[in-house]
C-alpha cells in the first residue's frame, strides 16, 4: 500500500462465469478455469534480475545471485477465456540446499499491489533459517503488469517528476490542482492499457486475476497443495485465494493484514490515523536523543520542526544540483520518504531521516538533499503505482462524489495531519479510472475454508492496523495469529526476532513441522527500540517511499 497499500492501501470478477465457486475447486494440479498452463523451464536469469538478487548475497550463508533460476508463465488475459490473448508471468526461483527432495515450493508475495515479487524471492531465501534453505524451494513471481512480466504496465512516467504540487489541506486551488492531474493520470493509464489498446490489462488485474495466476503457478509447479507466504497486500492476496480454491491451500502464512472489511477507500483513512501516531513516537524518539540530532528535547519540539519545515518546502521547494543531477525537496517528497519511519523499527531507517533533517538545519543541503530530493526531470519507473492504482481502482468501486472524499479528508486532518492529503492525492485517479469496477471475493465464506492458516501482525502496525488483523482472525475461522506487542514493524516476520520463542521460531516450526501455536492467540514481546548507531557509523538504508501495503 503508497500508503496501502505509499502506504495505503483489492478483489472483482465474480466466479460463478467459469464454474468456480469458492466451494467447488479441488486440491488438483489443473489450473483454473481449464486452462493448462505449459510446464515451467528453469533457466539462467537476466542481468537485471540477477544483480537485483546481490543485494541480499551478505544477508546469509547461501550467495542468492549465484543459484538464482528463472521461468516464463503464459496465462490467459482473461480467465473467462482461457484459449484467448495471453500475457506473461516472470518467475524465480531459489532452490533448497537439502539433499533429496524438496519439503515444497513456497511461493511469495512481498504487497503493493504493485509490489514487485521476482526479487522478493531472493529476499525470502537469503533471510530463512538454514533449516528453511535446506527444506524449501522459494518461488517468487512478479504478477500480471509488473516487474519483469509482460506486459508492464506504465502510464506517465513524469508524474512524479519533483518537486509535485504540495498536497495542501483541501483549499480549492489545491484541489483543482490535484484533480487536474490525477484525472490526467488515469486517462494516460486508459490510452496505454485500457479498452481498445492492444492489451486491455485495465481490465484483468484485479486481485482475482493474481489470485488465478497463483494457482495456474501452482499447477505449472506440479504441486497438489500451494504453500504461500504473503506479506501487506500479499495477505490478501492468500486470504482470497483460500476463500476461492480453498482445498488447493497447504501451509499459508499472512503478514501484516488487510482486513477484508474495509478495502479500500476506507483503509486510506484508517491508515490515516496510525501513520499520523506512529510519527508522533518517531518525532519522541528523535527527542530522546537530541544530544545527537539537535531538533529539540521534546515530542512537541521535533515535532513544530517538522511542521514548520514541511509548510516552508511548500511555499519554497529546494532543489539540488550536485554531478549534472538535479534533484528537489516539495511538502510532497518530504512526507513521501520520511513515511518509511512509520513503517518499522529500524535503527537504520529511523536514524538516517533524523540525520537529514539535523543536516538541513545544521545548513547541510547536500546531506538533506540526497536523503529526501526526487529528480526534477527525465522521469521515472511508474510501473508499481500505476499497478497499485490498476488493482485498487477495479477491486471494488471507489466513492464516485468528490464531494465525501473532501468531507471525510478535512474531518480526519484535523486530528491526523501526517499522511491524510498526501494519502487523498495517492488514490484520487480512482476517482477518474476508466475501468469497470468489480464485486470483491467474501473472504471466508466457504465450506471448505482451511483451518492451518497462521497470521502474523504488531499491535502497532500503521500501514495494516492491528484492528483489522482481528477482524480477519475471526473470519478465518480456525486461524492463530502471532501477535507482536508494542511493535511498530509493518510485517514482522524476518525483522530480526530469532529469539526461542519469537517471531521467526513460529515461522519455522510451521513450515518445517506443521506446528501451529498451541493457543488460538501468542503474543510476543517487541526487540526494543533502536539507539542511534556511533558517530562513526554510516546509515546503509536506502531512501524512498515505501509501499504500502507493503
Amino acid at each position: 500500500m503508497k500508503k496501502l497499500l505509499a502506504v495505503a492501501a483489492t478483489a472483482g470478477l465474480g466466479l460463478t462465469g467459469l464454474g468456480l465457486g469458492a466451494t467447488s475447486a479441488s486440491a488438483t494440479t489443473q489450473a483454473p478455469g481449464g486452462f493448462q498452463p505449459s510446464s515451467l523451464a528453469w533457466h539462467a536469469c537476466q542481468a537485471d534480475i540477477v544483480n537485483g538478487a546481490k543485494a541480499y548475497d551478505a544477508v546469509g550463508p547461501v550467495k542468492v545471485s549465484t543459484i538464482i533460476q528463472c521461468a516464463e508463465l503464459q496465462v490467459p488475459l482473461d480467465y473467462a477465456h482461457p484459449n484467448g490473448q495471453k500475457i506473461t508471468l516472470e518467475l524465480t526461483k531459489l532452490p533448497h540446499q537439502g539433499s533429496g527432495a524438496a519439503k515444497g515450493d513456497m511461493l511469495v508475495n512481498p504487497g503493493g499491489p504493485g509490489g514487485e515479487g521476482a526479487l522478493f524471492g531472493a529476499s525470502v531465501y537469503a533471510r530463512n533459517s538454514a533449516p528453511m534453505q535446506a527444506a524449501y524451494n522459494v518461488i517468487g513471481f512478479d504478477p500480471r503488469g509488473i516487474g519483469f512480466s509482460t506486459p508492464k504496465l506504465t502510464c506517465d512516467v513524469n508524474y512524479s517528476n519533483a518537486p509535485r504540487p504540495e498536497y495542501g489541506t483541501g483549499g480549492r486551488k489545491d484541489d483543482a490542482v490535484w484533480l487536474k492531474k490525477s484525472k490526467a493520470y488515469a486517462d494516460a493509464c486508459a490510452r496505454n492499457f485500457g479498452a481498445g489498446a492492444k492489451v486491455d490489462l485495465l481490465d484483468h488485474i484485479k486481485t482475482i486475476d493474481s489470485v488465478r495466476d497463483m494457482d495456474t503457478i501452482r499447477a505449472a509447479l506440479g504441486d497438489k497443495k500451494l504453500d504461500y507466504y504473503g506479506a501487506s497486500y500479499g495477505t490478501y492476496l492468500g486470504q482470497t485465494y483460500a476463500t476461492v480454491f480453498p482445498k488447493n491451500v497447504g501451509r499459508m502464512v499472512l503478514d501484516g493484514n488487510v482486513t477484508p472489511k474495509n478495502v479500500w477507500y476506507d483503509a486510506q483513512l484508517t491508515q490515516d490515523v496510525a501513520f499520523d501516531k506512529n510519527m508522533d513516537y518517531y518525532f519522541g524518539w528523535i527527542a530522546k536523543y537530541d544530544s545527537k540530532y539537535h531538533l529539540g528535547t521534546t515530542q512537541a519540539a521535533v515535532r513544530s520542526y517538522y511542521y514548520k519545515l514541511y509548510d516552508k518546502l511548500a511555499a519554497h521547494p529546494l532543489t539540488y544540483t550536485a554531478d549534472g543531477q538535479t534533484v528537489a525537496v516539495g511538502q510532497d517528497e518530504l512526507v513521501d520518504n520520511i513515511q518509511n519511519a512509520a513503517y518499522r523499527r529500524s535503527q537504520a531507517v529511523w536514524n538516517l531521516y533524523a540525520s537529514a533533517l539535523s543536516a538541513y538545519k545544521a545548513g547541510d543541503v547536500a546531506t538533506f538533499a540526497g536523503t529526501f530530493g526526487a529528480q526534477t526531470t527525465g522521469g521515472s519507473d511508474d510501473n508499481s503505482f500505476a499497478v497499485y492504482n490498476a488493482v485498487q481502482c477495479t477491486d471494488t468501486q471507489w466513492p464516485t462524489s468528490w464531494a465525501k472524499w473532501h468531507a471525510d479528508a478535512v474531518r480526519t486532518n484535523q486530528d491526523h495531519p501526517f499522511l491524510t492529503w498526501g494519502n487523498v492525492w495517492f488514490n484520487a485517479p480512482c476517482l477518474f479510472w476508466h475501468a469497470k469496477a468489480g464485486t470483491p471475493v467474501k473472504v471466508g465464506q466457504t465450506k471448505d475454508l482451511p483451518t492451518n492458516i497462521l497470521m502474523f501482525q504488531a499491535t502497532d502496525d500503521a500501514a495494516t492496523p492491528y484492528a483489522g488483523a482481528l477482524e480477519l482472525h475471526k473470519i478465518l475461522r480456525g486461524s492463530h495469529l502471532v501477535v507482536q506487542d508494542g511493535d511498530r514493524t509493518h510485517c514482522i516476520v524476518h525483522r530480526g526476532d530469532l529469539r526461542p520463542g519469537g517471531v521467526d521460531s513460529y515461522f519455522d516450526a510451521y513450515f518445517l513441522n506443521g506446528a501451529l501455536p498451541k493457543t488460538d492467540t501468542v503474543h510476543v514481546s517487541q526487540l526494543g527500540d533502536p539507539t542511534p548507531p556511533p558517530a562513526s557509523a554510516k546509515s546503509q538504508a536506502t531512501p524512498g517511499h515505501a509501499d504500502a501495503l507493503n
